[in-house]
Formats: structure tokens, sequence, C-alpha cells
């Protein structure tokens, strides 16, 4: 046994859902009698994919006497056979994590197999996309700003592009020492208000927490805001559904991580366009 970092699970917060399942490419965890369970200390590396895909905040990361996590195990049992892709992503969450020496285990494991590093790929040269908005930052607080809300069309108070997760540098001048607005995509729609009560003033990011993927990369963003766009403070916009709760999940494991500390406000809007909680937390 060694002391380690180690999944933890609050088995009175979790409902089944499987969130997390597809997303502990080491086999740690399975849904056994409705509820999420370690299955063995051997197969969780404690890096904590898992977190913010749990739309119930049930995850943990503990550190306490385990068996010592098996890179090379895992690579036998739970890795190679289940395909290129799955190897590929296993390794690139090692790399992103740091975790270097369980990295040189995993890569001693294919060279002895003869599989090829699957990191190594040449990447293909992406097409350069011309004349679409999408590939462009933009900027535009002077138009918005000229707009007058006196008229029947209440005017928009976007005063960026892009506002998806996947696709805003984290940072871009419109998050520099500003009011931050990170929505779950649903909530525009719900609330009737969300321009002028919500929106106003601050910079966006859209996302949703349940069918997004490539989560890990959100973490890191947000992580990237805090401490190098330096945001003044992250409000997060969620819907009442429970696989709505992964987005505030995401940014309170983001504020964990970041050396800069910062205020963290949850709106909770209902399926019918009202807002249930509004509060720090």
């Amino acid at each position: 046994m060694v002391k380690r970092k180690v999944v933890k699970i609050d088995e009175e917060k979790c409902t089944g859902c499987e969130e997390c399942v597809p997303n502990c490419f080491e086999g740690a965890l399975q849904i056994i009698d409705g509820k999420a369970r370690l299955i063995s200390d051997l197969f969780c590396d404690g890096l904590g994919a898992c977190l913010g895909h749990c739309p119930e905040g049930a995850i943990s990361i503990e550190e306490r006497e385990a068996e010592p996590y098996d890179e090379r195990r895992v690579m036998e049992e739970n890795i190679v056979p289940k395909g290129h892709n799955t190897t590929k992503a296993h390794l690139a969450h090692l790399r992103d994590h740091g975790a270097n020496e369980y990295l040189a285990q995993a890569l001693d494991y294919l060279r002895e197999k003869g599989i090829a590093n699957p990191l190594m790929e040449k990447a293909e040269k992406p097409k350069e996309i011309r004349g679409c908005p999408g590939a462009k930052m933009m900027s535009f607080p002077d138009e918005v700003a000229e707009q007058d809300d006196s008229g029947s069309a209440r005017p928009s108070q976007l005063r960026q592009w892009p506002t998806q997760l996947h696709l805003v540098p984290p940072t871009a001048p419109y998050y520099q020492d500003k009011d931050v607005l990170l929505a779950a995509d649903c909530t525009a729609f719900a609330l009737g208000d969300f321009h002028k009560d919500h929106l106003k003033g601050k910079g966006l990011a859209i996302a949703c927490p349940k069918l997004d993927s490539g989560q890990e990369m959100y973490l890191n963003k947000l992580v990237s805001m805090i401490d190098d766009a330096k945001i003044n403070s992250l409000t997060v916009m969620i819907m009442q559904v429970p696989c709505c709760r992964g987005l505030l999940n995401l940014a309170t494991s983001a504020a964990e991580r970041a050396n800069r500390k910062i205020p963290i406000k949850v709106v909770v809007v209902g399926i019918k366009g009202e807002i249930l909680q509004e509060e720090w937390v």
C-alpha cells in the first residue's frame, strides 16, 4: 500500500447516470447496483478525468492508502483491447496531466508489443478556411454600446465571436479583466431577458455539459481564463435539469486548479424561464 490520490464516490449523491464511466479510460469505474463504484485501486490513476462529467458532483479525489496504480495492467486489460482511438486518448490524457512516469510506462508497453505510438502520428495539415466568421475572433463592443434600447427591438448584448467554449481563445481580449458568463446552451432560449439582465457587459462562453465532448479541454480553458486572462468573476448559468450541474462542477474544479482565486456565482434557470437560484458559491 502507498499513500496516493484516488477517486472517491459519494453514494448519497450518485444517481447511477453512467456519465463518468465512458470518461474513465482506465476502466476503474463501473455502475453496480445502481451506483458508480471504484472497482479497483489498481486502475485509478487519480488524475480526475471523470470529475467534470458527474452532474451531481458525486465524484472527488482523495488522498489515502491504496494499492499502487498499475499502468501496464491498465494498458493490457482496459486500453489496448479497445483499439487505436482509446489508446491515443489515454496517452493524451496522461500527457496533458503531466503524468510522465505513467506515460513512459505506457509507451514502453506499446514498444514491447510492437504497437506504434499513436501520439506520433503525423497530423494532417488542416484545410485553410476563408471567409467563415467561425474561424475568426471578433470583438465588437462599440457597436453594442451605440445601440438604442428605447425602440421596440431589444438590442443584442453580445460583444464577441465565437462564443462556444470549444472555439473561444481563453485569453481573448473580451475576457481580459472582465466578468464572464459561462452559460449552458439552453439557458438563452429559456430566459426571455437573457441579454438585458445577464449578458450585458460580460464576456460569454457557452457549453453543454451532457452532449459536448472533450471536457478536459473545457477545464483547461477555464483555468487559463482565470490565470492568464485574469477574469474578474465567473457566473455559471445552468438549467434545473440534473445533467446541467456538470457545468458548475467544471467551473469549480477549474477554480480549485487555478492559481488565482475569483468569485463564482451560480444561476439556475427553470424550464419555464424562471430564476430558481442565484447565489455565490
